[in-house]
């Protein structure tokens, strides 16, 4: 028998190839417009998951517990916070010019503001304010220079550091800390992989450090320097700089305050008085001796809301740099323990929130939050108990003076809005993990 052979019309051809691929796929719907023999890529570059843009409507489920830890413990510290403004500054104002309630109001209206700014903080996906990083570092760069001018640049407390337009003044350095952590959680995120590089990791982190630091000691606000030099250094830790490098970075910055401190007689003195507190009572130490007193006055419960003698002129910026002492006094030892536990507690649920961020710039700007708040707590802290040198530093939340507290609220609503975000579970190894938490 003879078998006739004939070729493969095209529609065969394609009948043929189209059944092939349905095998391969199982019987699945397959992806149209596929060509075959081309190879489908299914992981897309490192660089392209960086740049990829959220979705315009997130849909988030239930807030995690550390969200409301902390969202209640800054709520508690900025209404603590006025009721000690008003305690530490209505009496000491009576029979003055001003209203008795003149710098708590002025409180109020700066908490009213910063609530808003905290607010919108909070709601808009931290992914979008990370547009703005470059500009608002700029400007945070440009308003250092502000003090500089004549007939804009005010001296308070030898420090030239504040900005005074007519009745409205603020200091810039608040807000270079939040621009320094946000410029450099964008700049470590974009080079995660390559921060062991010293030109991608140490060599940025230590002209941001410098920098910063080196414009607020020109302006002589020495304890603004430390600060920003600490908060840049932390930054570089949770980003993953090596510690060698950081480290290094931060040796030659304390060299650098102690020669500064050594070669200005003024700064030296004060090292000199906090050394030696009760022999400079009467005049060098005169407020940390007298910030002494009041804590002890305090006791174990207080002496009550508004019984503070201390405030009454004998404590200088008692509603400032030396709130802390007024809170020792009037809450006692109780309420002084309750202050310092929930900066602990902020700072240990900031650190949860950046192992949990869904991405490295989160983490960072989680971590670089929460080390800002800790590091200023416990140098303003420090200062007023007599175990550090006093620099001039307010107290987050509650320190009489607006930029503070606006900043810092805002800051704490971009630390909420990571928190609200958080997209693993806790670990028992100390490892990270990459399992999505329940909703």
């Amino acid at each position: 028998m003879t078998t006739t052979l004939r070729p493969f019309a095209g529609s065969d051809v394609r009948a043929r190839r189209e059944a092939a691929l349905d095998r391969l796929h199982g019987g699945a719907e397959r992806p149209k417009g596929r060509q075959v023999g081309r190879p489908r890529r299914t992981k897309p570059s490192r660089r392209a998951v960086q740049r990829k843009t959220p979705v315009a409507h997130e849909q988030l489920g239930p807030a995690p517990g550390v969200y409301y830890v902390i969202l209640v413990t800054v709520a508690v510290f900025v209404m603590l916070g006025l009721v000690m403004v008003l305690s530490a500054t209505s009496a000491n104002e009576v029979g003055g010019d001003e209203s008795p309630y003149s710098i708590f109001n002025r409180q109020l209206l700066w908490a009213a503001l910063g609530f808003v700014a905290m607010l919108v903080a909070m709601r808009v996906p931290y992914h979008r304010w990370r547009a703005l990083v470059i500009p608002g570092s700029i400007l945070a760069a440009g308003a250092m220079m502000l003090p500089f001018v004549p007939g804009v640049g005010a001296t308070i407390n030898d420090a030239n550091s504040w900005v005074r337009f007519g009745s409205y003044g603020f200091q810039p350095s608040e807000i270079l800390k939040l621009a320094a952590i946000g410029f450099l959680a964008d700049l470590f995120a974009r080079h995660q992989e390559e921060l062991h590089i010293p030109n991608r990791g140490v060599v940025p982190m230590a002209l941001v450090a410098f920098g910063c630091a080196g414009v607020s000691f020109v302006q002589g606000d020495l304890g603004s320097a430390i600060v920003l030099a600490a908060i840049v250094l932390a930054v570089g830790l949770v980003a993953g700089v090596p510690l060698l490098h950081v480290a290094g970075v931060g040796a030659v910055g304390a060299v650098g305050a102690l020669v500064a401190v050594v070669s200005d007689p003024r700064r030296f003195n004060r090292l000199a008085a906090f050394r030696d507190i009760e022999g400079n009572k009467e005049h060098l130490a005169w407020q940390s001796w007298q910030g002494l007193l009041s804590i002890a006055n305090g006791g174990m419960t207080g002496s009550g809301i508004g019984g503070s003698n201390s405030k009454l002129g004998y404590l200088p910026l008692a509603h400032s740099d030396f709130i802390f002492a007024v809170i020792a006094d009037e809450l006692g030892f109780i309420g002084s323990v309750a202050v310092v536990g929930g900066f602990a507690l902020l700072v240990w649920f900031g650190i949860q929130t950046a192992l949990a961020a869904p991405d490295q710039f989160g983490l960072i700007l989680a971590g670089g939050i929460s080390a800002w708040f800790g590091v200023q707590a416990i140098v303003n802290m420090g200062g007023v108990v007599g175990l550090m040198p006093v620099t001039g530093l307010t107290l987050p939340f509650f320190s009489a003076g607006g930029t503070s507290l606006f900043i810092s609220m805002l800051a704490a609503g971009l630390l909420l809005n990571v928190a609200r975000r958080a997209v693993t579970t806790p670990r028992s190894s100390g490892r990270r993990s990459l399992r999505p938490a329940r909703r």
